[in-house]
């Protein structure tokens, strides 16, 4: 597969993937890619295709396979099973493709640019969820959805047919979303669990899949008042302290089955840690372990039979595709030397001392509805998220500069979900843009700016949340364009909290977006939960 993006790992380590179980007609190397991780630990790091976090990627397509994966959980007809597989082998040959060429791609100079603050300045763009509200720099909407000059809302024309060939981006992984959307079961009763910080987003997909359950995600971010359901670790990872942190202790004792949520089931000792504490706290008769991809080994898969049946408990696991990750004995040692002599690749493809320009908008996401599952997130949050969506993205696309063509809204280490919903209803409300979605994360991992790898560029900044365990360098993969001009953004849309709009914030990976393109802050709240339960 000359196209797949872990060639270059597999050439200098000797990895390989093996393909198990394909329900789907997928294999490992459609969903994964790789990368060397800056890790003594661990080599290798799995770069997911799906996810949405290292890899700018279609938000309806991580939207779709989380989904997807749910549904493994619950009932998934055939019909259904057939539509939604062939939906994500065409989304996945999209995004392996770059997705649909798109014409100007790059603003000409001045052209739209005029509605944004001059170069080295910030605007702000006070907007409501109301569309009739004043818009950025002065401009008045009227009771019209109003876009910039060049954009044009899934209603309005043109649209698609800009398009080479009348084609949009995106129309295969909409459709795998909407498939999916539209064939759900009755819902489902369960606590479902994501992982942060990698999974959350996820976690939560797999719980909208579900239709009732409720969903809270691991968290690394204390917050006062709240006091621990309990806790785990991470036994390869970086940044190891998992808490679980619910304003409702009665969402962990409902009945029903807990469901654990993570992009990849490697050797599962995590979610082996997560089990014993959490049955310690609530003993349960089921517990379901959901990841796009599982790579576990017989031993490791008889370990994990032999812990359900000391608990007394069932333990099942669904996966979009199975298999091996086939390792040399000698891989540690050769991906640290490999880290130590692989020069670092350039940081951006920015023009020397640009500074683009950088506006402030509030997406008009409501103080009382949870931005994410830190706290829980329950099936009537859903339901109000969903009728929210459509007037957030119309103002955040009001922000955008006009002839953006390529978008990145990019998210926040745990906080996913709300920047991947804004990013899919984004690209609902303007087919003719491609809108990626990914979000900056703390995994130390080796750039290099060569086809065949995963991660090709790489911006560093400092931590700005002032996290629990202290000051440390953050980072965003495969933002800047690099070598290869084809992947530039016109726009980025930056969406925070406001735990993490900071100084600290400005002054390192928003200066670090500025050298790359115009960019749009979305600061939602942090919702402030009232403490129920004691326990």
């Amino acid at each position: 597969m000359s196209g797949w993006n872990g060639t270059w790992v597999a050439e200098r380590l000797g990895v390989r993937l093996a393909d198990g179980d394909r329900p789907f007609g997928v294999g490992l190397a459609d969903l994964v890619g790789l990368a060397v991780r800056r890790n003594p630990r661990r080599a290798h790091l799995l770069v997911s295709a799906v996810l949405g976090k290292h890899v700018p990627t279609d938000p309806r397509l991580v939207h779709g396979a989380g989904l997807l994966l749910g549904r493994l959980i619950t009932d998934l007809p055939a019909g259904t099973a057939a539509a939604a597989g062939h939906a994500l082998r065409a989304a996945l040959a999209d995004q392996a493709a770059g997705g649909v060429p798109i014409k100007e791609t790059t603003p000409s100079a001045g052209d739209d640019l005029r509605l944004w603050p001059a170069e080295g300045e910030e605007g702000n763009a006070r907007s409501s969820s109301h569309l009739g509200t004043a818009g950025f720099g002065g401009r008045a909407s009227d009771s019209r959805t109003s876009l910039p000059p060049g954009l044009h809302s899934a209603t309005g024309s043109p649209g698609a047919a800009d398009m080479p060939g009348g084609a949009a981006p995106g129309r295969a992984a909409a459709r795998l979303r909407d498939v999916l959307l539209a064939g759900q079961g009755a819902p489902m009763g369960a606590l479902v669990i994501g992982y942060a910080e990698t999974a959350t987003a996820l976690g939560h997909s797999v719980a909208d899949a579900l239709g009732g359950a409720g969903y809270l995600h691991s968290t690394r971010r204390p917050v006062a008042g709240i006091p621990p359901y309990g806790g785990f670790e991470e036994e390869h990872s970086h940044a190891t302290s998992h808490l679980l942190l619910p304003a409702d202790r009665a969402l962990m004792e409902a009945d029903g089955p807990v469901v654990l949520v993570d992009d990849e089931l490697s050797t599962g000792n995590t979610v082996l840690n997560t089990i014993r504490a959490l049955h310690a706290l609530r003993p349960r008769d089921r517990y379901v372990l959901a990841a796009l991809v599982d790579v576990r080994g017989p031993r490791d898969r008889a370990r994990m039979a032999a812990f359900a049946d000391e608990l007394g408990t069932r333990i099942d696991a669904v996966a979009l595709v199975s298999g091996r990750v086939e390792l040399p004995p000698d891989v540690l040692e050769a991906g640290q030397a490999l880290v130590a002599a692989t020069a670092a690749a350039p940081p951006t493809a920015a023009l020397p001392g640009r500074d683009h320009p950088v506006v402030r908008v509030d997406p008009g996401w409501p103080g009382d509805l949870p931005e994410g599952g830190r706290h829980g997130f329950m099936p009537e949050h859903r339901e109000r998220l969903d009728k929210e969506l459509p007037a957030m993205a119309t103002t955040l696309a009001e922000a955008l500069p006009g002839r953006a063509r390529r978008v990145l809204v990019l998210g926040f280490e745990e906080l996913m979900y709300a920047p991947l919903r804004l990013a899919e209803a984004l690209a609902d409300l303007l087919p003719a843009v491609d809108v990626r979605y990914s979000t900056t994360t703390r995994s130390p991992v080796l750039a290099v700016d060569e086809p065949g790898y995963a991660i090709r560029t790489r911006l560093a900044f400092p931590a700005h949340d002032d996290p629990a365990d202290g000051p440390g360098e953050r980072y965003a993969y495969n933002v800047a364009a690099g070598a290869d001009p084809s992947r530039a953004f016109d726009a980025i849309v930056l969406v925070v909290d406001k735990a993490g709009d900071t100084p600290g914030m400005r002054a390192g990976l928003l200066a670090r977006l500025r050298e790359i393109a115009p960019v749009v802050v979305a600061a939602v709240p942090v919702h402030t939960p009232v403490r129920k339960g004691t326990r």
